[in-house]
């Protein structure tokens, strides 16, 4: 299983970027792609989530009417659009899977990507 995430960067203050994620070398038939994000010296927290299977998504609170997962289809990476972006979520974002439902706790995903970096600076 690989899963590459890509797209992190330097934004400022309410800016934007769009992260892709991309996921092969399993063939569940149902399943979740997560992103979290991780601060230095905090948890590992969940932003969003969607399902393989119909579509569905998932937002942390923090992010609701922010951040957008979306993807094309099943073959396709999936995206995060950060949009107004705060000074407070610098972070690495990992992209994961799971064969579970569709939630944002890092103990139900089995395989992470390395991460990409997001800084939020003027």
């Amino acid at each position: 299983v690989q899963i590459v995430e890509s797209g992190g960067g330097l934004v400022q203050p309410g800016g934007s970027l769009r992260l892709s994620c991309a996921a092969s070398g399993f063939t569940p038939h149902s399943y979740v792609i997560g992103w979290f994000r991780q601060a230095p010296g905090k948890e590992r927290e969940g932003v969003s989530a969607i399902s393989s299977s119909c579509g569905s998504t998932y937002y942390a609170d923090a992010v609701k009417g922010r951040f957008t997962i979306s993807r094309d289809n099943a073959k396709n990476p999936v995206y995060l659009q950060m949009n107004s972006l705060k000074p407070e979520e610098p972070a690495v974002y990992y992209c994961a899977t799971s064969k579970y439902g569709l939630a944002i706790n890092p103990y139900e995903y089995d395989y992470w990507g390395q991460g990409t970096q997001v800084t939020v600076s003027s």
